[in-house]
């Protein structure tokens, strides 16, 4: 059965018991985490308990991972969290070449086996700066998956889309590493400026049933909804769900 959660980065800009509790109004049962939510907010798992909403996955940055890895694991048993995935690198810190991306895999590959000791799971999520040519048509997200093989991918699919890929072949390329899939939309040329031209999902340009067919036959059985910049989270958190259940 597929788990429907709903990223809390798009609701950063609202008060966080309203937003947990719109999405409980709305059907949502599931959360993802992000960095900043969890220094802002001191009693979180106290909030996700009185919404009755869980959060089985958390983004949390790599380096803080690495820097203090026993605040990560007890942040995830708080909020109840099996998986952390790494969400991101700034610019200044992307490897440029094939080398440096073989090198940022062992540390990846290195934080898996650290959270798995823990009994969590780890993975990463990508961008669309994971998806350039390399050459010969490799991508880094390729060579993490190959050089870091105890990492799970979190594949955002509106990131695909914004790097000129198609995500069937994505998905069937990654099919079992895949333990997530960020259920996000990309408005059509020239729409939504003002929402960085993301859209609610089932309102942009992408066709879902077929991603949703393949994501089913590769397995994938938890779904995160998301949309980095909207105007109106509880229309987006409300039109996006009746999308997905529809599917």
């Amino acid at each position: 059965m597929t788990m429907i959660s709903y990223q809390l980065y798009g609701s950063r800009n609202w008060d966080l018991s309203e937003t947990l509790g719109m999405l409980s109004r709305a059907g949502y049962k599931y959360v993802e985490g992000y960095r900043d939510l969890f220094t802002s907010e001191k009693d979180l798992p106290k909030a996700l308990e009185n919404a009755g909403i869980s959060m089985p996955t958390l983004h949390f940055g790599l380096e803080q991972l690495e820097a203090d890895p026993d605040a990560a694991f007890a942040l995830c048993r708080s909020v109840g969290a099996d998986t952390i995935y790494a969400p991101y690198l700034e610019e200044a810190e992307r490897p440029v070449n094939r080398g440096g991306w073989l090198a940022f895999a062992e540390r990846l590959q290195d934080a898996a086996k650290l959270t798995a000791a823990a009994g969590l799971k780890f993975g990463w999520h990508n961008h669309d700066f994971e998806l350039v040519d390399l050459g010969e048509g490799e991508t880094p997200l390729d060579l993490l998956a190959e050089a870091a093989p105890d990492v799970s991918l979190e594949l955002d699919l509106g990131w695909v889309v914004r790097a000129g890929l198609d995500p069937l072949t994505l998905i069937e390329a990654y099919g079992a590493r895949i333990t997530a899939a960020h259920i996000k939309d990309v408005a059509f040329d020239g729409e939504n400026t003002e929402e960085d031209g993301w859209s609610d999902v089932g309102f942009g340009q992408i066709n879902w049933r077929p991603i949703h067919a393949a994501l089913q036959e590769a397995g994938v059985i938890r779904y995160v909804i998301e949309h980095d910049n909207p105007s109106d989270h509880e229309r987006f958190a409300t039109r996006s769900l009746k999308t997905v259940k529809d599917l």
